[in-house]
């Protein structure tokens, strides 16, 4: 079983998904829109809604990790209540990350040593996505 991630975006889920796709240096995403969607008379699709995506996903590190806009219309509420970690073996890749995902967002803890991790840090990315970023030392916590 997985725990898989589910982000929706208000219109600009192509570019976020771009942006993650090349931070995390994963192969360029199928992408499907909702005019990509099977027709269906009773509900015409607007055509605000062609182009817009309907649904795609990343493979993060071994995760899943999926995304859509939302429907024109639907309520949209950006990620305030998720928060992704990344935990690797790899120092020069926490680094590598962090230094990505800070462009255009905000450093909210700059990339530290901690009693759990020799180096972590936290940061909102430039949509507004909350990540802590974790070196994996192999000690185990709890």
């Amino acid at each position: 079983m997985a725990v898989d991630i589910y982000f929706n975006f208000n219109g600009n889920c192509r570019e976020a998904v771009m942006f993650y796709a090349e931070v995390f240096e994963t192969e360029v995403p199928k992408i499907m829109t909702f005019g990509e969607g099977p027709p269906n008379p009773e509900y015409p699709l607007p055509e605000e809604a062609k182009n817009l995506v309907m649904h795609t996903r990343l493979n993060i590190s071994g995760s899943n990790v999926m995304f859509s806009d939302t429907f024109p219309g639907s309520p949209f509420t950006q990620g305030n209540n998720i928060t992704l970690a990344v935990v690797s073996k790899d120092g020069a890749e926490i680094k590598s990350v962090f230094s990505k995902l800070k462009e255009g967002g905000k450093v909210n803890l700059e990339l530290q040593e901690t009693f759990f991790s020799k180096c972590y840090g936290q940061i909102t990315d430039k949509f507004g996505i909350e990540w802590q970023l974790s070196l994996d030392s192999g000690e185990v916590f709890g």
